[in-house]
């Protein structure tokens, strides 16, 4: 990851692409930090999708703010940053394969109910970072744990 973010930020860097390098050095620094934050060397996959995640959801924010404010060179920013953000986070999973996933780990953590959503959504983070918006997953886990209640 730290390789192919460094080969990213020179390629960006010798074709002066501004906004791709500034959102590079952003990840990079954000990257860093939680390393200095963790005191280690190394972030583990799942550290890099959680800051990467929370990078994200920081930028949609930020651009929702900016489109309602009518500042589109902003939001233009915000949304520059967002794709280049996204190119570094894994694949996300489909709404299908998203419900198919939360029904397994319903089965395997032996959820009854509603009660049990937290072990549900730690399953779900443990199993997926990274490849889901557990945002919005937790609305669809709720459903389902309603309906599986007896």
């Amino acid at each position: 990851m730290r390789d192919r973010l460094a080969q990213e930020t020179k390629a960006a860097l010798k074709a002066q692409d501004k906004p791709r390098l500034g959102a590079l050095r952003l990840i990079s620094a954000a990257l860093q930090e939680r390393e200095i934050a963790t005191r280690t060397d190394k972030l583990s996959e799942p550290e890099v999708a959680a800051v990467l995640q929370k990078m994200l959801k920081q930028r949609r924010d930020s651009l929702a703010i900016y489109e309602k404010a009518g500042r589109q060179d902003l939001a233009n920013q915000e949304a520059k940053e967002i794709e280049v953000i996204e190119e570094f986070l894994p694949q996300q999973l489909g709404e299908g394969e998203v419900r198919a996933a939360i029904v397994a780990i319903i089965k395997d953590v032996g959820a009854a109910g509603p009660r049990d959503m937290g072990k549900v959504m730690a399953a779900l983070k443990a199993r997926y970072a990274g490849q889901m918006d557990f945002g919005k997953v937790s609305a669809l886990v709720k459903e389902l744990l309603a309906a599986a209640a007896p």
